[in-house]
């Protein structure tokens, strides 16, 4: 086969603008979002606009959440787009998500939070039905999936991962008994497979491992289900996050799960995608375009990181300043117990410095950051992990005082009884080594074997 290049991008969440997004109750709505809202259609418009001219590749793969929560005016605003690149000789394939078809959109305008026009879960196939599901090899219609060629020697199973009607978001055994018949046939035709999914089936980073929210439902099932039957790598989205992952099934069968950030949040980043030959993929990131908006002289990476930031030191501040919001937030109790509990955890977080909190642990911490407070660490803890190439490493100052914490309380984390998505006994310390670090694959430029 000749070697074949695309882009990929994720998590669009476009939104109508003209819908309504202002506003007192969407400021506070804002506090605590990772992705932006009301500058959504004008960062899609960037970066298509971008993707129209790139010329390094002529087809684009989208993997999902294409809309903002399901907005009618939302989903015929992106199909312009989409429009635009197809008229500009780019050929896209994409999947749907559980936001596509949310029960209730909602938007914001001066009289507070509102609900705009939908659509319905049966209408997705029809409405993007020119961008991957009519000219596919195979497609299944109740599952919102099909089967496209990319090229000579290499096809693509996009794969919707929502539940079909049951919200559930795992693969039922219809849509099991599906796929192992379209990669049953793509072996007996002598094609690569690849797949788009829009949820992980790998934990994104080694913490979501106790998450399951952060994974598709029956992972594990999934996940050796498409590696055992031949799929060796598969893109994915939901998790705004960027990260490259390895597994390897009880068979011996290696497969890899790429999940690329979205691209209205934090890192904001276009894959570029070269499948050399049967074996070998290559990876490249390419940081989104600056958008037209008042991005307070800020480019569009230091825009998203800052909205991200404010997201986490929000968090933070109303652990103190209104403690029974963040506990719903979470979705914990706001009991006396758990509203005092808090409420003191947050007051240590936003006032003590790393310096102070390594004396009390009576750990060692590096004297370049005994000035930074906990809260300043936390939230460039969190913002790495969605970031990927987490910097946290052994060596590092923060690395080191992190680790050196993480032994110091290696009695307690002991004691923690969990479980790995796949059913294997977690190790608390060891989680958290690898997700404040990065010790395995580069996120954000890879090459990769697949055999």
């Amino acid at each position: 086969m000749q070697p074949f290049s695309f882009y990929l991008i994720t998590d669009t969440h476009f939104y109508k603008n003209s819908l309504g997004c202002y506003g007192k109750e969407y400021d506070e709505f804002m506090r605590y979002e990772q992705k932006c809202f009301a500058e959504t259609e004008s960062i899609n418009n960037s970066v298509f606009e971008w993707l129209e001219k790139a010329d390094e590749a002529d087809t684009v793969l989208i993997a999902g959440d294409l809309s903002f929560n399901g907005e009618r005016a939302s989903h015929e605003g992106f199909v312009k787009l989409l429009e635009g690149l197809k008229n500009a000789g780019k050929r896209v394939f994409v999947v749907t998500a559980d936001h596509d078809c949310s029960a209730h959109p909602f938007g914001f305008n001066e009289n507070g939070r509102f609900e705009p026009e939908g659509i319905q879960r049966d209408e997705l196939f029809d409405i993007y039905n020119e961008y991957g599901f009519g000219g596919a090899i195979a497609a299944d219609r109740e599952h919102l999936s099909y089967v496209a060629q990319l090229c000579d020697g290499v096809r693509l199973l996009a794969l919707n991962n929502d539940g079909s009607r049951d919200g559930i978001r795992n693969f039922d055994e219809a849509q099991i008994a599906w796929i192992k018949q379209q990669t049953a046939k793509a072996k007996e035709d002598g094609q690569m497979m690849i797949a788009m999914n829009h949820f992980p089936l790998l934990p994104p980073q080694p913490l979501f491992n106790l998450i399951g929210s952060t994974m598709q439902k029956q992972s594990a099932k999934a996940i050796q289900l498409l590696a055992d039957e031949g799929v060796g790598i598969v893109f994915t989205g939901h998790m705004h996050q960027q990260s490259i992952n390895e597994y390897v099934t009880e068979k011996g069968n290696k497969i890899y799960d790429v999940c690329t950030g979205s691209i209205i949040a934090d890192p904001a980043i276009i894959r570029h995608i070269t499948i050399r030959d049967g074996d070998t993929v290559e990876i490249r990131s390419i940081p989104t375009p600056d958008f037209d908006w008042d991005t307070k002289g800020k480019d569009c990476k230091q825009y998203l990181k800052d909205t991200f930031d404010a997201m986490i030191v929000n968090l933070l501040e109303d652990m103190v300043n209104d403690t029974p919001r963040v506990l719903r937030k979470l979705g914990i109790s706001t009991s006396k117990g758990a509203v005092f509990a808090v409420k003191q955890a947050g007051k240590l977080l936003n006032s003590v410095t790393l310096g102070t909190l390594a004396r009390l642990l009576f750990i060692k911490c590096d004297k370049s950051i005994r000035k930074t407070t906990v809260k300043r660490f936390a939230t460039d803890l969190v913002r790495g992990i969605f970031e990927g190439n987490q910097k946290m490493v052994i060596g590092t100052p923060e690395g080191d005082v992190f680790n050196a914490a993480l032994k110091r309380l290696g009695f307690v984390l002991k004691k923690v009884n969990a479980k790995t998505f796949d059913g294997k006994k977690a190790d608390i310390a060891e989680l958290l080594k690898n997700t404040a670090g990065n010790y395995g694959i580069d996120d954000y430029n890879a090459v990769l074997k697949l055999k």
